[in-house]
């Protein structure tokens, strides 16, 4: 039987790497998804497609996750199509890496805007429209949090605070049966570390020098963890943080 047979699940920031990846296998698993998008609409359509090709059920929803009016529509859309959520992923999230002295006000407040208020407001929503049997929420953090990379001052501050407001929110959403945790992958080839220059640089090679297991990650290797903590085997665990970096500490 399927782990998350008739859940519902929203996942933003799905129109491509790891939160498309988590979005097709919630959907192999049995998951009715919401794939959203703040603009890449063509990658959404074609996670949508995938989804439905191979049997699932999900649509694509546009919407900012920083926008209070765009959240709240991304909801009212979920519940028209699918009912009330089981499972919400904070998977949206932007970065830029830069010393101290190339930092400006654009810069913070844009990734700590999506980082950061985004998870919020969409933790938020769904808080508003989980079931009575509550559910789960996975924020994706990143391994950064704990190997403070130079360069990486502001993103790393913004998946610092995703550390510290899942322990806040287990605590505060325990009583209503949500458990709350975060995956915190290490560095995993998607389209964004290729366009961004870290495939094949010299911090992709670093990165699997120093991985216990060698190689960078996958997106599926992210995702199949994701169904561990939407599903039923991982009831017993809120307030956690998954390191995902292949050892990477």
């Amino acid at each position: 039987m399927k782990k998350l047979l008739n859940k519902v699940a929203v996942i933003t920031g799905a129109s491509k790497g790891i939160g498309a990846g988590i979005a097709k296998i919630l959907a192999e698993a049995g998951a009715s998804v919401v794939v959203n998008y703040a603009s890449a609409k063509a990658g959404a359509d074609k996670v949508v497609e995938e989804i439905v090709a191979a049997g699932g059920k999900a649509i694509a929803v546009q919407g900012d996750v920083s926008n209070t009016a765009d959240v709240t529509r991304l909801f009212d859309e979920t519940s028209k199509a699918f009912g009330p959520v089981d499972i919400l992923v904070n998977n949206a999230g932007i970065y830029k890496f830069g010393a101290i002295e190339e930092i400006n006000e654009d810069d913070f407040h844009s990734q700590f805007n999506t980082n950061v208020l985004g998870l919020l407001l969409t933790t938020q929503g769904a808080v508003k429209n989980f079931n009575a049997d509550g559910g789960s929420i996975i924020n994706i953090g990143s391994v950064v949090s704990s190997i403070t990379p130079p360069g990486s001052s502001i993103y790393t501050a913004t998946k610092g605070a995703v550390d510290a407001i899942t322990h806040v929110l287990a605590k505060e959403l325990g009583p209503k049966k949500i458990r709350v945790n975060s995956i915190n992958p290490g560095m995993i080839e998607t389209e964004g570390t290729h366009t961004a220059g870290f495939i094949g640089s010299d911090f992709h090679a670093e990165a699997e020098r120093t991985a216990p297991l060698g190689r960078i990650g996958q997106p599926d290797d992210i995702a199949s963890i994701a169904v561990f903590l939407a599903s039923e085997d991982s009831r017993w665990l809120t307030s956690e943080t998954l390191l995902a970096g292949g050892g990477i500490r």
